[in-house]
Formats: C-alpha cells, sequence, structure tokens
C-alpha cells in the first residue's frame, strides 16, 4: 500500500497528476481491504478508529479520489 502510494506522488510530481490521484485513490481502497481483514494487533498505522469507521473513511476517501482523478479532464499543474 506504501509503494502504491509513494508512486501515486511521484506520478503526480512529475506532471502525470491524474495517473498519480488514481494511485492514490486506489491505494486508500488498499488500505480499506487491509484494515477489513488484519487483526488489530498487525494493522498498525491503519488502525485509527474503529474497525468499520477505518474501513469506511478510507473506503469514501478512495472512491472520491478516484472519482475526482477520472473525471476531470482538463488542465494541468503546470503554469505557463
Amino acid at each position: 500500500m506504501l509503494l502504491i502510494a509513494l508512486t501515486g506522488m511521484v506520478q503526480a510530481l512529475t506532471e502525470h497528476w491524474r495517473q498519480g490521484s488514481a494511485l492514490l485513490g486506489g491505494s486508500l481502497l488498499v488500505a480499506a481491504v487491509l484494515r477489513g481483514v488484519l487483526p488489530p494487533a498487525r494493522a498498525g498505522l491503519l488502525a485509527i478508529r474503529g474497525r468499520v469507521v477505518d474501513v469506511v473513511c478510507y473506503t469514501v476517501f478512495g472512491i472520491a479520489v478516484l472519482l475526482l482523478a477520472l473525471t476531470i479532464t482538463r488542465g494541468s499543474l503546470t503554469v505557463g
């Protein structure tokens, strides 16, 4: 999951922000799955609140980022 997020950040910083955003959204969805299946002792920093709240938050934010990345088709991060 961390490798996916890091790859997404690199993509976003190298002007491929749609692909980077999609990878970041995907990493949030992977985090939701991992938080749902791992026991609390193994969840580590994925465990912030209760399991259900964590899974719902990771899923909602992951889907929101993916939808934004896939639906915004114009613009770029560069100026000029």
